[in-house]
């Protein structure tokens, strides 16, 4: 087998093609030797239609070309396709601090953050274990991964705001999921692939440094270890702010910025992707875009169907050709 045909054996049938074609020349060679030997010149003109001539080779060109391609979808012509995966994990770790809270996104960030991972977990591959953790000042699994994608939609919808950011924490937790699910799933085909995929829009506040043993970077590096990489996604504007109680009793407003340079650190140290948005369907975008790295996965298989198509409909059309424009089947 080749690199771009399965059967390429089947090649040779070209020449049985070629040698009708051979024939059919032949024939007609012979036919109208035959004809000009015995017929009235004159009156042959006279009764043959001027336009038979231009046309009645055309049904046995097309019935050709048509075995032409049967011919090639019979070697196994192979081309790249996108196939859905049937075996892999994506944790979807979410930021529920109370800068999710901010309106720059319409109706807030988390608001806008739920629909969009519903739509996710809505288009995933039907196959593909999907769990859901939560993180603030620490981390909460609300599903473990499952093929029940459902379970994900109905715990987004309940997802609540606290204080602080536990960056780290959350992908920990997600990482925590995997190892566990992995050691259930693990056989002669290894651990299925699994993938973090994190939404946030802060700067991480516990600890106080990424590279603290539960920090974001750190956490980063042993998905590296483990394979997992953590595509992140910045997600949010410059200007988004929130209210805050204050120390009077009242209230002030403070602004939350979303924080590229951390969630793109964290991609990068997981060998993960980064993305950023600032809107519902900026976001939506990018949950598309994971979707179809996630959910598929580039295969080399069979790509003769449409060779197949195109020749039999070829072969039917040259014998309709035939029938309307030569009165008969070539």
């Amino acid at each position: 087998m080749s690199d771009f045909l399965a059967h390429p054996w089947w090649l040779l049938a070209t020449l049985l093609v070629l040698a009708l074609a051979a024939a059919y020349v032949y024939v007609m060679r012979r036919r109208k030797a035959r004809t000009l030997a015995f017929a009235n010149l004159d009156m042959l003109r006279s009764v043959t239609p001027r336009n038979q001539d231009r046309f009645k080779h055309v049904p046995v060109a097309i019935l050709l070309v048509g075995l032409l391609l049967l011919t090639f979808a019979m070697s196994g012509p192979m081309a790249e396709r996108d196939v859905p995966r049937n075996r892999a994990t994506v944790m979807l770790v979410v930021d529920v601090s109370n800068s999710m809270n901010a309106t720059d996104v319409a109706p807030s960030r988390l608001k806008a953050a739920q629909a969009a991972g519903q739509r996710f977990a809505d288009d995933l591959t039907d196959g593909i274990n999907l769990g859901l953790i939560s993180f603030a000042g620490t981390a909460s699994t609300l599903v473990s991964p499952t093929p029940d994608h459902d379970a994900t939609k109905r715990a987004l919808e309940k997802l609540k705001l606290a204080d602080k950011t536990a960056t780290g924490e959350g992908i920990f937790a997600a990482l925590t999921q995997i190892q566990t699910l992995n050691a259930v799933l693990g056989g002669p085909d290894g651990a299925p692939p699994a993938r973090v995929v994190l939404l946030s829009d802060g700067t991480q506040t516990v600890p106080e440094s990424p590279d603290d043993p539960r920090g974001g970077f750190t956490a980063a590096r042993k998905a590296k270890e483990m394979g997992v990489p953590v595509s992140t996604i910045s997600f949010g504007t410059l200007t988004g702010t929130v209210e805050i109680e204050s120390p009077s009793g009242g209230t002030q407003r403070v602004n939350v910025p979303v924080d590229d340079e951390s969630l793109r650190k964290i991609a990068n140290l997981s060998g993960g992707d980064f993305y950023t948005a600032s809107s519902l369907d900026e976001l939506k975008d990018v949950y598309s875009t994971l979707q179809k790295q996630i959910g598929y996965e580039r295969q080399r298989g069979d790509n003769s169907r449409p060779w197949m198509i195109a020749g039999t409909l070829l072969a039917i059309l040259g014998a309709f050709a035939a029938l309307f424009l030569n009165r008969r089947l070539p």
